[in-house]
């Protein structure tokens, strides 16, 4: 029940900011967000396709692709539901199921998803990106580490 409260946290979350930002006018935009010394800017960025705007002209391979891969990590999620000791796991995935869900909800509501802030440092200045994407980058960063542990593979006599 606590990841099920954690995807809807975070699927929740962007889409509310994602809201907030669709509200208030295009003129408005880029602009630094107050309080972060100009290290993180606010824009109103609609990306019809994968990051970077790849493939924008395949709606339908844009929209069913991250479907596809969305009900494949629900079920999995589902399928560990009783595991004991795969928490980070289980937290991973749950993590990259609340981001994915929101950037659905975009790209068969709104038609595109709604990209929000960038970092303004390092390599990530020229990137904008929503919350969505970053529990999405967190969450199979930390899978991947829970792999390397070996968290992901089965003991044995389960």
């Amino acid at each position: 029940m606590v990841f099920a409260g954690l995807i809807a946290l975070v699927a929740g979350g962007d889409l509310w900011l994602k809201q907030k930002i669709e509200k208030q006018k295009p003129e408005g935009f880029p602009r630094p967000l107050a309080g972060t010394k100009d290290r993180i800017w606010l824009y109103r960025n609609h990306n019809a396709g994968f990051p970077f705007g790849f493939m924008e002209k395949q709606e339908k391979v844009v929209q069913t692709l991250p479907l596809i891969l969305t009900s494949m990590l629900i079920g999995g999620l589902l399928a560990m539901g009783k595991d004991k000791g795969r928490g980070l796991q289980k937290l991973a995935m749950s993590m990259v199921i609340g981001g994915s869900l929101s950037n659905l909800y975009d790209r068969y509501i709104r038609g595109y998803v709604v990209d929000y802030f960038s970092l303004r440092f390092g390599p990530l200045k020229e990137v904008v990106f929503n919350l969505g994407d970053i529990f999405i980058l967190l969450g199979a960063g930390l899978q991947a580490v829970c792999i390397s542990l070996g968290e992901g593979k089965r003991r044995d006599g389960e």
